[in-house]
């Protein structure tokens, strides 16, 4: 890492035993409740995009989640060694996979369990990745909160994702988002620009390919992070082209990914289209 991993370990915690579960439980508000469950399927988001999930202001957010962080429901670390440098990232504290073990029917993790599971979280390789990722959908969810008929219906993270598809291939995540009568499945890749493209072509033609002709056969997005980039990507798949898959890419810089900015492989000088737009595998012909 690039700054050395601050966090709150040092402090003494209480226990997260069974009596401990059950006060909390009854203390927590139904909107905690929906951010636990949240962190125990895509495992760490910033305070910002818990705003945008659960909160009206930064403030409101940042008071609560101070309150769950001192009851051990949530844990938290940043990388920066100076107040401010650099956001807190927040997850399930000891007492907060307590709650959603339980809920689940499973036992609950011991505390140094869970502290561990932290700390390897904050010292991954992927978790800039993680949290592109959890951004994108943390956005639409948003978007989604007060707009009547538009929804968020389905958001899974990469290890539901690739389960669902049988281990074919390992998504980022997938989701299904719905706008009025207008409802579209996907699969999501996010890009850093830190790999080769030939590796996230590899996933179309080794991966997504297979799912053709299922009821899995989603469009795969590929959020980039810059034009230059995406440009260069199509210029791999129309000489590759994309095995029959319906690909769509964006970047930030176009915009919302709700709105009309992802541009689909393949269909040179078209207009970009808005999410809900967006066709099927089954909807394009087959390109191999």
């Amino acid at each position: 890492m690039d700054h050395p991993l601050t966090s709150d370990h040092g402090r003494p915690r209480q226990t997260a035993g069974t009596g401990r579960v059950a006060a909390e439980l009854a203390r927590l508000m139904p909107r905690d409740r929906w951010l636990l469950d949240l962190l125990d399927q895509h495992q760490v988001f910033t305070t910002e995009q818990i705003t945008m999930l659960c909160y009206p202001s930064l403030h409101r957010a940042s008071y609560r989640l101070r309150q769950l962080h001192r009851r051990d429901i949530l844990d938290r670390f940043r990388h920066g060694s100076r107040p401010g440098s650099d956001a807190y990232r927040w997850t399930l504290g000891p007492v907060g996979a307590a709650i959603t073990a339980t809920a689940a029917g499973k036992p609950p993790p011991r505390p140094q369990q869970v502290r561990a599971h932290v700390d390897r979280l904050a010292t991954s390789p992927k978790l800039h990745h993680l949290i592109t990722v959890n951004e994108l959908f943390c956005t639409l969810a948003s978007h989604a909160r007060d707009r009547a008929g538009v929804a968020l219906a389905r958001w899974w993270s990469e290890q539901r994702a690739t389960a669902a598809a049988g281990n074919l291939v390992r998504p980022d995540g997938a989701g299904t988002w719905t706008v009025d009568r207008s409802t579209v499945s996907f699969w999501v890749e996010v890009d850093r620009g830190t790999e080769q493209l030939s590796r996230l072509t590899s996933k179309l033609h080794n991966g997504y390919t297979r799912l053709v002709g299922t009821r899995l056969a989603w469009p795969v997005l590929f959020w980039l992070p810059n034009p230059t980039r995406e440009d260069h990507l199509h210029d791999v798949l129309a000489h590759q082209g994309t095995a029959g898959v319906a690909v769509a890419t964006a970047t930030g810089e176009h915009g919302h990914p709700a709105g009309p900015v992802w541009r689909l492989a393949g269909q040179p000088g078209t207009a970009r289209l808005a999410l809900h737009q967006l066709p099927t595998s089954n909807d394009i012909e087959e390109d191999v």
